[in-house]
């Protein structure tokens, strides 16, 4: 009898806790659905594709052919303008955010504005934007004309400058919008308490803020660097075939060349790096976690 009203109350909360769960079930299953039928079915679908011959046998030969003569040229390509993106991205993002971090909370949230507000503008009509802007009859080559400076109009489009300042343009709100977190986050008081020991401007920057947001910087560049692999619009209007990007090319091979099988070779590719992006990304993360505990 003890034992029986010992066991009496655990069994309503091992009902409530299966209740809970299958509530949790029923509320995820429509998120996995989606994830199955949207994410996961169209990835190995991809996969088998990118291994089949045109009889249905498993091949590689779509891999080698993506990663030789034009097609690996081609990834070359996209692999050097996503750094360069990645590289401005950081310059321009760490200037910007540094700057907005320094404001007032009030002004820092209306710069913050300023800053996202065109990330929710389409990237068609920005690309346009900037196509105006640089043309050879655009604001810039206008304003160098109207200064008399020797060499106008530059040539700003159709280049690989026109293709990382349009897609560096893309990726600065991401970057910004991390950096400035990071920064915000930096504890003052350890500025001040370098300055009071001596330290000089640049030795407090070099020592001691920029280890601080160091974590911050390497996550946005890798993030920059990753959206700007399977970027399409941008580089495709702003560039020419000497610019061709791998997104650019498994878009030609769908719609012009009906060569599905290398451009889900390329795809599975793209994803790969994709993926080695993020796992850097979170190892980064992880490690700059690590050291501020360590330094905790």
């Amino acid at each position: 009898m003890a034992a029986t009203l010992a066991g009496a109350p655990a069994r309503p909360r091992k009902l409530l806790a299966s209740r809970k769960t299958r509530v949790g079930i029923l509320y995820a299953l429509p998120v996995v659905v989606y994830l199955l039928v949207l994410f996961v079915y169209p990835i190995v679908t991809t996969l088998f594709l990118s291994l089949k011959n045109a009889d249905g046998s498993l091949t590689l030969n779509w891999y080698v052919d993506a990663l030789t003569g034009v097609n690996l040229s081609v990834l070359f390509t996209t692999l050097r303008i996503s750094a360069e993106t990645a590289l401005f991205s950081l310059v321009i993002g760490f200037l910007l955010a540094n700057a907005i971090s320094r404001l007032k909370p009030l002004w820092a949230a209306l710069a913050m504005l300023i800053v996202v507000v065109p990330h929710f503008i389409s990237a068609l009509v920005r690309t346009y934007g900037w196509i105006i802007l640089l043309g050879d009859k655009g604001l810039v080559n206008e304003t160098l004309a109207g200064l008399s400076l020797p060499g106008t109009p530059v040539q700003l489009l159709y280049n690989e400058l026109g293709v990382v300042i349009g897609t560096t343009s893309m990726m600065l709100p991401y970057t910004v919008l991390l950096l400035y977190g990071v920064m915000r986050g930096v504890d003052r008081r350890l500025l001040a308490a370098a300055a009071s020991m001596g330290a000089e401007g640049v030795t407090i920057f070099l020592r001691v803020y920029l280890p601080l947001v160091a974590p911050g910087l390497a996550s946005a560049g890798l993030l920059s660097f990753i959206l700007s692999l399977g970027y399409y619009i941008t580089p495709a209007l702003m560039g020419s075939p000497n610019q061709t990007m791998i997104a650019t090319l498994i878009n030609q091979q769908v719609t012009k060349d009906n060569q599905w099988n290398g451009a889900a070779a390329q795809g599975v590719i793209l994803l790969l790096l994709t993926i080695a992006g993020l796992l850097l990304v979170k190892l980064v993360s992880s490690l700059g976690e690590a050291k501020k505990r360590s330094a905790s």
